[in-house]
């Protein structure tokens, strides 16, 4: 007799979806089903038997993946998918503003599950946030009853986790629409405390850790900080990607300076090695300068007043510095690129622009910094912002 195969549901069938967290997922022995509201991915999906994962370095090569399928979002299908004894994992790479959209569904197939005694799983979300896994949870309790709330606090875990690799849109249209190109470094750190039970079969490539804050910020504060400044600076001196703007000398010189200021905050709090974080750092330099990759600015830097969150990316790690006595002259200048990023078709840089134009930069700067006007961080900002309209 045939077993039924171990499943994976994964909300979310773009390019991260295929080519990282479900790429890996398939590679550990999982079946994956991919749920997306994109109908016409969903076909591809069930229509197709495989897709390739091109790794992008100097030496390509591609990963074939096998064992997936796909349903619509909104689909009962996903809720009978959740429920299934057979399903262990959920896990999603959406963007942090589809967390609340998905939420109901998932209270709904977990309410099925518990009604069904299918046991314990794990729900892991992908984002590129501080505690994306923690927030998930808290919007799909809204939709749970008592009973289920009950249940699933003792059978769901819900992890936090840190995920990293670069995947950029494909530069090229494929013959096969569901292919994906990738680095080929990837890290996916997971809070092991909060699982409720084991990761089986285990994913290769996921480190199970119970100090998942180190993980984070790590990797928050170097490669989402260097990539976002990376984009933003690019922006205002018009080279299209990543790769073209670390090699901008102006822009390396800044960028480099901004991770060693926060990298310097980072090794404090955390106890890191400093002379193993000066490694990381360089090979996160290698990653930007990667031709292969070929990563949109424009891409990188969407929606830019999330990238402006207090903990996030940009922030984050300005504040950490500022809050040891450290100085953030290039961290500083990197966010002042954010108030440039004018890009008509994303509604969050028009919104920015638009209280630029309003209120001025000063009390813009204010507003969305969170430093106060007059002070050390905040004039060196705006300073920046000025030195950079008059280069540009």
């Amino acid at each position: 007799m045939i077993s039924a195969p171990v499943k994976a549901v994964h909300f979310g069938a773009g390019n991260v979806g295929r080519g990282f967290i479900g790429a890996l997922l398939v590679e550990s022995g999982y079946h994956v089903v991919f749920s997306d509201v994109d109908k016409k991915i969903v076909n591809e999906l069930n229509e197709r038997d495989s897709y390739d994962v091109h790794i992008l370095e100097k030496e390509e090569s591609t990963q074939a993946v096998h064992s997936f399928s796909g349903v619509p979002s909104q689909d009962d299908d996903v809720i009978h998918e959740i429920a299934d004894r057979h399903t262990r994992l959920i896990t999603t790479a959406v963007g942090p503003p589809i967390l609340e959209k998905i939420a109901p569904t998932i209270a709904k197939g977990l309410h099925a599950r518990r009604q069904a005694n299918s046991g314990p799983i794990n729900v892991i979300a992908c984002e590129n946030m501080v505690g994306q896994t923690e927030t998930l949870a808290k919007y799909v309790s809204e939709h749970l009853s008592a009973e289920d709330k009950a249940w699933v606090d003792q059978n769901v875990g819900f992890a936090n986790c840190s995920v990293d690799r670069i995947v950029p849109a494909m530069p090229n249209e494929p013959e096969n629409p569901l292919d994906v190109g990738v680095e080929d470094f990837s890290e996916w750190a997971v809070d092991e405390r909060a699982l409720r039970a084991p990761i089986d079969p285990p994913v290769r490539g996921m480190t199970l850790t119970r100090d998942l804050s180190a993980y984070i910020e790590r990797k928050l504060f170097t490669l989402n900080c260097g990539h976002a400044i990376s984009a933003y600076l690019g922006f205002v001196r018009q080279r299209p990607t990543i790769d073209a703007a670390i090699s901008d000398p102006h822009i390396e010189r800044v960028v480099r300076g901004a991770l060693d200021e926060g990298g310097a905050a980072l090794v404090k709090k955390h106890g890191l090695d400093a002379q193993e974080h000066a490694q990381y750092v360089e090979r996160i330099m290698a990653r930007f300068a990667n031709p292969k990759l070929k990563d949109d600015v424009v891409r990188v830097g969407r929606q830019p007043l999330r990238k402006l969150g207090r903990e996030d990316r940009l922030l984050g790690p300005a504040y950490m510095a500022k809050s040891y006595g450290m100085p953030i002259d290039n961290l500083a200048h990197g966010i002042a690129a954010v108030f440039h990023f004018d890009v008509a078709d994303d509604e969050q840089a028009v919104e920015l622009q638009e209280k630029v134009r309003k209120a001025g930069i000063e009390k813009t700067v204010s507003e969305h910094t969170g430093f106060e006007e007059g002070g050390h961080e905040h004039r060196r900002i705006v300073e920046a912002y000025h030195e950079l309209k008059a280069a540009a």
